[in-house]
């Protein structure tokens, strides 16, 4: 198979890309523009005869449709991801994911492309009044525009599977955690215990409740989903059968490494607007494909801390 992959150079991307890169039949071009993909996530890459990296942006569409000929299957992964400080730059979640998005199709359907998958994200079911939540929840009013912006790249997928004959397999992550993790409250956490280990600043309260899932697992449910699910439009949960507050994972961190800060929160049940206090989706639909986890939140969370103890170049990047 002939792989797209955007984004391949970001987190889950290139974990993605190492994954198919490791098939020789497969051959796999990685497009990404840099802004928050990593050369030293790729550098295995470039050594491998079936991986083209290209540097381009979504927003460039010649670029993007001459690149993406002969590909057969596109994994989209490239999207602005910042959450939390959406609303200092509400543009940047409209262009970088749903145009970007749009862009993606368009040029498929140029192509002749008909296979998607797709990064969504768990977000998009807001405040959820059922938990844990299924895909057929009804969706509430939204809390965030990156959300928003991803529910807009959703519709867009349906609509062009509908119109154009696509398959598309979009995934409504919770958090992802593990190695070439580059944002979020364990890198957060970590970069403010080395550098202060006597105190930890938490947004909210710390009893915000979360699920997270670890990078292979969440490459492997991708995988089994696209192998076994036969709709034209494949909509999946990607998560675990548990969740943690988010005190339980500062206590993980901090045992870890052998400290006892002082806790210092910022108060209230979110740590910011469009938080959700309470994250937990029913992956039931995904395990009726024999799919299950192999790693615990706990491990997860070990994990990402090993990853970025032995990666601390990742700040000065960042």
């Amino acid at each position: 198979m002939n792989y797209f992959i955007t984004g391949g150079a970001g987190f889950v991307g290139s974990n993605m890309a190492d994954k198919l890169a490791n098939n020789p039949e497969n051959r796999i071009t990685v497009y990404d523009n840099f802004s928050t993909g990593f050369e030293e996530f790729i550098k295995n890459l470039r050594a491998k005869e079936n991986v083209k990296i290209i540097k381009g942006d979504l927003l460039d569409e010649n670029k993007l449709n001459e690149t993406i000929k002969g590909s057969e299957f596109v994994f989209h992964f490239a999207a602005n991801a910042d959450l939390r400080f959406g609303l200092n730059h509400p543009r940047k979640d409209l262009e970088q994911n749903t145009i970007a998005t749009y862009n993606v199709l368009e040029a498929m359907r140029l192509n002749g492309i008909k296979n998607i998958a797709f990064s969504s994200t768990g977000s998009v079911y807001g405040e959820a009044k059922k938990i844990p939540t299924p895909e057929d929840c009804p969706f509430p009013v939204q809390t965030s525009l990156y959300a928003s912006s991803k529910l807009a790249g959703e519709a867009l997928i349906s609509s062009y599977c509908e119109g154009f004959g696509f398959t598309g397999y979009i995934f409504r992550f919770v958090s992802i955690l593990g190695e070439r993790y580059t944002h979020g409250h364990v890198f957060d956490f970590y970069k403010q215990l080395i550098e202060n280990s006597e105190k930890l600043y938490i947004l909210g309260n710390g009893k915000q409740r979360k699920s997270y899932l670890y990078i292979k697992d969440c490459i492997s449910a991708m995988l089994t989903v696209i192998q076994k699910a036969k709709d034209s439009v494949n909509i999946f949960n990607l998560g675990t059968d548990e969740y943690c507050e988010v005190n339980q994972s500062v206590k993980w961190i901090c045992e870890y490494l052998g400290l006892n800060p002082k806790l210092i929160y910022s108060g209230g049940e979110r740590g910011w607007v469009g938080d959700n206090p309470f994250i937990f989706l029913d992956c039931s639909k995904l395990k009726k494909l024999d799919w299950k986890a192999e790693f615990s939140i706990k491990q997860a969370v070990l994990k990402t801390v090993q990853f970025i103890e032995n990666n601390k170049w990742i700040y000065e990047k960042r």
